[in-house]
């Protein structure tokens, strides 16, 4: 009977090794004692145990997140663009930047303030005892000279430039500095910040484009996998109607192999279709999410909103265009930058005031008791003499500027009109478009219907049958394109009129 029970035992450990090895969690169970046997049987059997459902496993963290993922629009895709794209981020610095610059040019204009502390040591005077003259020039008592001190030092400098041996600054000093070309550095800042706005406006726009398109690209592609699978399914049930009607004998061999085939095409083209759906996900996702392979959902209008009128889009154009704003300020700029240039032509003032003390003695008080505080001010007058023409050519490079800014803002502004003409007339078109692409696929759908009841009764051939399919793939796969077509133009649209 033990025995009977220890073979029991083995196979039953046998069994469960077998099981446990695949998921390497026991090495070695040959080995066990009988109630270790017994225990670890009942342990990992228990589930399975009759009369129990068997527990169902914790669901995978991306199948869980499945359930929760988040559903983007248009708006919450641009949103998160906005924060995800470096481009943009280049952009929106470059726009604090120029901002910043206006700041410091502003500031260049106000007074400036500097506590300023030195100390100032210079050699001092050594006059021989015999150089009277050398004496007397440096205020030294010649009763002082003997056989060890043959020289007398002096509490003159020996250099003309500072004002004593031993000299103490500690002043707060005023300064400005007045002139045009001060004044002109702060428009041009002021316009530099203008086209960095206006740039990062057109940096903006072009964000919304490619997240339009990819948005709507991926959708499409989403669309075009129901498709796929809709044609799919339909190969295969036309299929499965030619073997049933060849093992009625009602029709040849060869329309099987001819439904197989375009069942094969089809689903080759169903695996493609997964594919490109993936790669357009991946590729949105990168814009949206920290890991784009993160699951979501896109949400979209089922129902797209008409093109707008004429008059309000060339209203809308004419306020706001980030392109011809961009130029408009580039040409603003330009002009300051002649100006600048010219400015060098005229002198600049500059003040200094001084308030502090410049003594011998670090202290607010003389030896003699005076006052060591004191104050002094000046002011400068730089007039421009000669440069060698250095000035000459900097005008002529600041004007040569300004005409190619001219000539941009010109061409901009026949590239706007042109741009409008061709966006407006294509929504016009893709949208008159929209209604008769639904028509068509809801005639192709009804002419595969047709087209299979007179196969199976016989009136008409497999190949009939597969063009019919066909011409119901490509009319579904046209409204597809015609959807994104409309979807794309309608975004340029609004982004030249500056309603995205």
């Amino acid at each position: 009977m033990a025995q009977q029970r220890t073979g029991t035992c083995d196979r039953l450990v046998g069994s469960i090794f077998i099981q446990m090895a695949e998921a390497q969690s026991i090495l070695s169970l040959r080995r066990c004692s009988r109630s270790a046997c017994w225990l670890l049987a009942a342990i990992l059997l228990g589930a399975a145990a009759p009369g129990q459902q068997p527990s169902t496993p914790k669901a995978p963290v991306a199948t869980q997140a499945a359930g929760s993922a988040p559903s983007i629009t248009l708006d919450e895709a641009l949103r998160r663009a906005r924060v995800n794209e470096p481009t943009f981020a280049a952009a929106v610095a470059a726009q604090k930047t120029a901002a910043l610059d206006r700041s410091i040019a502003k500031s260049a204009l106000l007074p400036s303030v500097v506590y300023h502390n030195e100390y100032l040591y210079t050699q001092p005077v050594h006059c021989p005892t015999s150089n009277l003259i050398c004496a007397q020039n440096a205020g030294l008592a010649t009763g002082n000279a003997s056989a060890a001190n043959p020289a007398v030092d002096s509490t003159a400098p020996r250099f003309i430039a500072n004002n004593a041996v031993h000299e103490y600054q500690s002043q707060g000093v005023v300064s400005e500095t007045i002139g045009v070309q001060q004044f002109n550095a702060l428009s041009r800042a002021t316009a530099a910040e203008a086209v960095a706005t206006a740039e990062l406006e057109v940096a903006r726009r072009g964000l919304v484009v490619t997240v339009a398109n990819l948005f709507f690209s991926s959708a499409t592609s989403e669309r075009r996998v129901s498709v796929a699978q809709r044609a799919a399914n339909e190969a295969a049930g036309v299929t499965t109607l030619t073997q049933q009607r060849e093992a009625a004998r009602e029709v040849a061999h060869a329309d099987v192999v001819k439904a197989q085939l375009d069942q094969q095409q089809r689903d080759r083209d169903l695996v493609d279709a997964k594919v490109n759906a993936e790669k357009a996900r991946l590729e949105l996702g990168v814009l949206l999410f920290p890991d784009p392979r993160a699951t979501y959902e896109l949400s979209f209008p089922a129902s797209p909103s008409p093109v707008p009128s004429r008059a309000d889009v060339e209203a809308a154009l004419a306020k706001r265009n980030p392109e011809l704003q961009s130029a408009l300020a580039n040409v603003h700029l330009a002009d300051l930058g002649v100006t600048a240039a010219r400015a060098a032509y005229l002198p600049s003032l500059a003040f200094n005031y001084f308030y502090g003390l410049d003594a011998t003695q670090l202290a607010l008080h003389a030896p003699d008791g005076s006052r060591n505080l004191g104050y002094a001010a000046s002011a400068t007058l730089d007039i421009p003499i000669w440069d060698w023409f250095t000035t000459r050519d900097k005008v002529r490079q600041s004007q040569i500027a300004r005409d190619t800014a001219r000539t941009v803002l010109t061409n901009t502004q026949r590239k706007l009109i042109a741009n409008l003409e061709e966006s407006y007339a294509e929504a016009v078109a893709a949208y008159s478009q929209l209604e008769s692409l639904n028509q068509s696929v809801t005639t192709a759908a009804e002419s595969l219907r047709l087209t299979r009841l007179s196969y199976s009764a016989g009136e008409t051939t497999i190949l009939s049958v597969v063009d019919a399919e066909h011409s119901l793939t490509a009319a579904e796969v046209a409204r597809e394109d015609g959807f994104v077509r409309y979807q794309t133009a309608l975004a340029n649209l609004q982004l030249l009129t500056g309603t995205l």
